[in-house]
């Protein structure tokens, strides 16, 4: 019996042991520096965006996507261009590993197309079953990238008001002035009303009766709030001259005179409750009188 002969031809042997290996260690090591490339220049972008330097005219519309209004706010940018940096990171390797696995199987002789078809349908199914889950990540990225809200605003979805604890790119935790964390999704979230962006506004409807002289009612107000608005304790809380409005309407128990003062975010009612006791004050000192509904109770009469 002849001996069995285990040698490879001379072009198959060089290829398996020498030009596949070179080229499957070169697609890698090309893939893992443009991989290194790419997330260190997300980094830098972060970096530039987290401390508001200029990034040139390149990238200056990803800088004002992370611009903010108040200059105050830098926390509030350093998580915002966290968030969308570490969100590219991924995404980039993600992409950046497939394409490596894909070369590879390819150059060892692997019908890659087959893969990417099933890949496709794979995509697709998941699309279908995952909805509500892309539709709660492309709402977070869009709500990031407009700065809607952030951590510690106080906003109104509708169904819950409150502080914000936390925000990802899926769910949003805000947490009501009795204690209770909501959970909102991102996707599920139809409109937005955040009560401390940039800046706000306390509006007192003051009723007094109508035997009050209104046009003294309304030097009394404006007084006081100027009084407010000079006091230390509330320097940069207080931010314009506060307005008497007027009266706004007349109502069952007397007219209603409105009081507006701007202040800084979060502040509203802090100044308002600080004003509504210096106005009781002030106007049981002037002898003008605040109506006071009486209810009698049933049977009482009789």
């Amino acid at each position: 019996m002849r001996a069995l002969d285990w040698k490879l031809p001379a072009g198959t042997a060089w290829e398996w042991f020498v030009a596949t290996p070179g080229a499957i260690v070169l697609i890698v090591v090309v893939g893992l520096l443009f991989r290194w490339f790419v997330t260190r220049a997300i980094a830098r972008l972060v970096a530039r965006a987290t401390s508001g330097r200029s990034l040139g005219p390149l990238t200056a519309r990803a800088e004002t996507l992370f611009a903010d209004v108040n200059p105050a706010a830098a926390a509030r940018r350093h998580q915002r261009a966290s968030t969308m940096g570490s969100l590219l990171t991924s995404v980039s390797t993600g992409l950046i590993l497939a394409i490596i696995l894909v070369m590879v199987l390819s150059k060892v002789g692997i019908d890659v197309a087959p893969i990417l078809a099933s890949a496709g349908i794979i995509g697709v199914a998941l699309g279908f079953g995952a909805q509500n889950l892309v539709k709660d990540f492309l709402s977070g990225i869009f709500m990031i990238l407009e700065d809607q809200y952030g951590v510690g605003d106080v906003i109104d979805v509708g169904e819950a008001v409150g502080t914000v604890e936390a925000v990802s790119l899926r769910v949003t935790r805000l947490r009501d002035v009795n204690g209770t964390v909501w959970y909102v999704r991102n996707g599920e979230i139809a409109r937005v009303g955040n009560q401390s962006q940039n800046w706000a506004r306390t509006v007192l409807d003051i009723t007094v009766s109508y035997d009050s002289d209104l046009a003294q009612v309304q030097a009394v107000l404006a007084d006081e709030a100027h009084q407010l608005f000079a006091d230390e304790q509330f320097a940069g809380v207080i931010l314009e001259d506060p307005e008497v409005w007027g009266v706004e309407k007349f109502d069952k128990d007397g007219a209603v005179v409105r009081l507006v003062l701007k202040t800084a975010p979060l502040q509203q009612w802090f100044v308002a409750r600080a004003m509504r006791q210096r106005i009781k004050a002030r106007f049981d000192a002037e002898g003008i009188a605040i109506p006071r509904t009486f209810v009698t109770p049933l049977g009482a009469g009789e």
